[in-house]
């Protein structure tokens, strides 16, 4: 399963949901939290079971409201159908349990946002106990606004050493889990450039994937997390030759030493551009 790209759109934006689905994004976010006004919550809520009633060739996920809002059953209400859920302000294996016991029986996989509070700075590791994950993600604007920070940035758009610390966390968790690790959102929705680099420097470090907030994003952030054809030459001679001296511990390929950890990185590299066909 491919998730490259999460390409979130209000859910009391309705006229946008076959835009979003026809985007290319792997992932569609159908959005009742933070994009949606307290007094749209309803309508929002009324388009989104609406949509989920048909299909669609692009996966669903709903982001809920946070579990301490008080609007969680009728979230989930409007949620029935979607093929994953969103959870905001998560605090760990706990909160997932939580929204796991709130379901009931088959609740789709879970996608948490992590770092959003202090509490879930300190919850990474559980991730790793908790089933039914589609994978962690984390995001730069709520926990500077819960601690009294002015940003999560520098004037030059780089994150300051806190939120460098959260984005890290959620690398480490989430592979510590076996699920897929998801960049957080450009803001800059013009800067495709700037984006460009961005997802590049993600998918450098490790993540799998990455959210979007405008349909023009999408592409760079596939272009960024799809393998490309030069890498994908390079992982399979590494396995080749590998192969080709099953006792080998270490071998000398392109004039360097390769061992263990680089045949582990091919094989995974060649398994990412299988499940992107």
């Amino acid at each position: 399963m491919r998730l490259r790209s999460l390409l979130f759109v209000p859910a009391d934006r309705p006229e946008r949901f076959a835009k979003a689905a026809a985007s290319g994004a792997d992932a569609v976010i159908l959005d009742l939290e933070d994009s949606v006004a307290l007094a749209n919550k309803a309508r929002g809520r009324e388009a989104v079971a609406d949509h989920l009633t048909g299909t669609a060739d692009v996966m669903r996920l709903v982001r809920i409201n946070p579990l301490t809002t008080g609007m969680l059953n009728d979230d989930l209400a409007a949620a029935r159908g979607a093929d994953a859920l969103m959870l905001p302000k998560a605090e760990g294996a706990a909160s997932v349990a939580a929204l796991r016991a709130a379901w009931g029986p088959d609740c789709p996989p879970i996608l948490p946002i992590a770092a959003e509070t202090p509490r879930g700075v300190f919850a990474f590791g559980s991730y790793a106990d908790a089933p039914g994950l589609l994978g962690l993600t984390w995001g730069a604007e709520d926990l500077p606004a819960a601690i009294g920070a002015e940003t999560a940035r520098e004037p030059d758009g780089r994150y300051t050493d806190p939120y460098r610390l959260t984005r890290s966390l959620t690398l480490f968790a989430a592979h510590a889990a076996g699920v897929a690790a998801i960049e957080t959102v450009y803001p800059a929705i013009t800067d495709l450039d700037g984006l460009a680099r961005y997802a590049e420097r993600g998918a450098r470090d490790g993540f799998t994937g990455m959210m979007a907030i405008h349909p023009t994003q999408v592409a760079p952030i596939n272009d960024a997390f799809t393998p490309s054809a030069a890498a994908i030459g390079k992982a399979q001679r590494i396995v080749d030759a590998f192969a080709a001296q099953p006792d080998a511990g270490a071998i000398q390929l392109d004039g360097a030493m390769i061992d263990a950890p680089h045949l582990k990185q091919a094989q995974r590299l060649l398994a990412r551009a299988g499940d992107a066909g």
